[in-house]
């Protein structure tokens, strides 16, 4: 008795396909990390599908570097991109600061203006922060990855001689 009808394991064997080339592999899982580093909650994995399916990326690996950036992670992430943000780009208005401080000392003076004022002045900080901390982070994980990767397959990190790859295995 067959529990998964055969053309839905194939399918689905052909969406987790692993036997990539480590390079396209760690290119797939970098593309993620840096898509869930984005502002985007909720729609990060969407996302992340959607430009693998566009970059004909490994799916399966994209969408599991998206999911990398762990919810206890995010403070950590959308701070150091609001503060990164905020010395590339312009920023928080002294006006927008203060409701920002009003906001954190009295959640109930919480009013849609207050948000309003400090989401128009932080959304751009926070884009291109987020972007330059999503380039930096899926840089690492693409140099990680191939590392890890190209040594788990038996060739060695890229450049490395084959009397080297004797040594280290």
């Amino acid at each position: 008795m067959r529990w998964i009808p055969a053309g839905l394991g194939a399918r689905f064997r052909e969406l987790v396909h692993f036997d990539d080339p480590p390079r396209r592999l760690a290119g797939a899982l970098a593309v993620g990390v840096f898509i869930s580093c984005t502002p985007f909650w909720g729609l990060q994995t969407v996302l992340a599908v959607v430009v693998a399916a566009v970059l004909r990326l490994n799916r399966a690996a994209t969408v599991l570097g998206t999911w990398l950036n762990l919810p206890w992670f995010a403070p950590l992430v959308y701070g150091a991109a609001i503060k990164i943000g905020l010395l590339v780009a312009p920023g928080l208005r002294e006006a927008d600061a203060a409701s920002f401080d009003l906001l954190l000392r009295d959640p109930g003076a919480l009013s849609w203006s207050t948000v309003w004022s400090w989401l128009r002045g932080s959304s751009l900080p926070l884009l291109v922060g987020s972007t330059i901390v999503g380039l930096v982070a899926a840089a690492a994980t693409y140099a990680i990855a191939l590392t890890a990767l190209s040594r788990r397959r038996g060739s060695g990190p890229p450049g490395m001689s084959d009397a080297s790859r004797r040594h280290v295995a």
